[in-house]
């Protein structure tokens, strides 16, 4: 395996800054096509606590956002299409947002948020066509493989829609990034284990391995109060990590080892609030692969 900050050094030869973008879309399990309420851990905001105002034209919303972070010494950017389901909207909405991002020089790679069941055709071919100007990964959202756990976190797909999501995208020579959370209500060691492993069957280029986190506006909140959720113990979380790292190849980029809630929402577990702490844990974690 290697870290995301190694793979983009070497990639662009240099550090690069992620700009999270709201591109104004929904999802199909929050409108009623598929669901409503959304998965059951996702927070108000479609999991983009941080992103800018949906309203604003991206133009604006790309510059606000670099503008944010260039003290740090940025010049190059990511841009990362990361609430709710990016690409759940018209293809042409979809290509005006990536043309956007893709026009700007600072700009160097693009990340498409998504569900494996919102990539009809048309959409795919737009995601090849940049992916052959810039950069670009899609970030689909696994989250578990066990189809029992899904219908339970309302995901509104089965497993075998990631595996087809995950075929179509190898054979346009796209990469893909998988998002899993750990310590579902419910499930083993084994099940996430199985989870990681069907990432890495189905040839995941990136994984992101994600602690649940229960938030005061998701609907998993109103279960973690009766008492039907248990969060994961800190060094149970660390030691499960180290596990599954173990499964993947040298060339996955991991991309995530834990959340990045925001702190105002977060109810449970509140260790995972110290993101310092985390990124210590974390990097001691990584020092034992190298």
């Amino acid at each position: 395996m290697i870290t995301v900050n190694e793979y983009y050094k070497k990639l662009f030869g240099e550090k690069v800054y992620k700009i999270s973008l709201a591109g104004g879309n929904t999802c199909p399990n929050r409108d009623g096509t598929k669901g409503v309420g959304g998965c059951i851990f996702c927070s108000e905001r479609g999991s983009g606590d941080f992103v800018p105002d949906p309203c604003l034209p991206m133009e604006t919303q790309i510059e606000q956002a670099i503008q944010k972070i260039k003290a740090k010494g940025a010049k190059k950017f990511i841009a990362y299409f990361q609430s709710f389901t990016a690409t759940y909207l018209p293809a042409d909405k979809l290509e005006e947002k990536l043309f956007s991002a893709a026009k700007r020089e600072d700009i160097v790679g693009i990340s498409v948020a998504t569900r494996p069941d919102c990539l009809p055709k048309a959409v795919l071919d737009i995601l090849e066509k940049y992916s052959k100007i810039k950069p670009l990964w899609v970030e689909l959202g696994l989250q578990t493989a066990k189809d029992k756990t899904a219908v339970y976190v309302n995901r509104c797909y089965p497993t075998s829609v990631y595996t087809e999501a995950a075929k179509k995208l190898t054979e346009r020579n796209i990469p893909f990034v998988t998002h899993i959370i750990l310590g579902l209500p419910g499930e083993t060691e084994e099940d996430m284990v199985n989870t990681v492993k069907t990432a890495v069957e189905c040839k995941t280029q990136g994984i992101k391995l994600q602690l649940l986190q229960i938030l005061k506006d998701s609907p998993l909140y109103g279960e973690y109060l009766e008492g039907k959720v248990k969060p994961m113990a800190e060094d149970e979380y660390y030691g499960l990590l180290k596990k599954l790292l173990s499964l993947l190849p040298p060339e996955t980029v991991v991309h995530r080892l834990t959340g990045d809630g925001s702190k105002k929402t977060l109810a449970a577990p509140l260790w995972c609030g110290d993101k310092k702490r985390a990124i210590n844990k974390i990097n001691a974690l990584l020092k034992e692969f190298s």
